[in-house]
């Protein structure tokens, strides 16, 4: 018995850390592209992004799925999961407007 709860308790973890990643990564992701459009210097914010997102990511990725690939092929859905709950949340949510210029309505100047 104590073993099913340590594996059940180890699957529940795995799940928990997986969502997590997922939010980080790709709710940050989200928020370095809000930050980046409005940015004089949008490279720094997207690389510096991009090398921050990921290190936490393969950090938490090998302390979840070391030795276990059925953690690991479960941290992995719930990343993908937090994906979909991100998307969902940010869906609705205004672009920010740079300064300098308006925000117009109707057909584009170049049209």
């Amino acid at each position: 018995m104590p073993d099913n709860i340590s594996w059940i308790l180890g699957c529940a973890v795995a799940l928990i850390a997986g969502f997590t990643l997922g939010t980080i990564f790709f709710g940050g992701l989200w928020w370095t592209v809000q930050r980046g459009a409005v940015s004089k210097r949008p490279a720094r914010w997207f690389f510096g992004s991009l090398f921050l997102r990921t290190g936490i990511v393969l950090v938490g990725f090998y302390l979840i799925g070391t030795g276990q690939p059925l953690r690991l092929g479960l941290c992995l859905l719930s990343f993908l999961l937090a994906r979909a709950f991100i998307l969902r949340v940010t869906r609705g949510l205004p672009a920010p407007i740079a300064p300098g210029m308006e925000h117009t309505t109707g057909r584009p100047p170049c049209a």
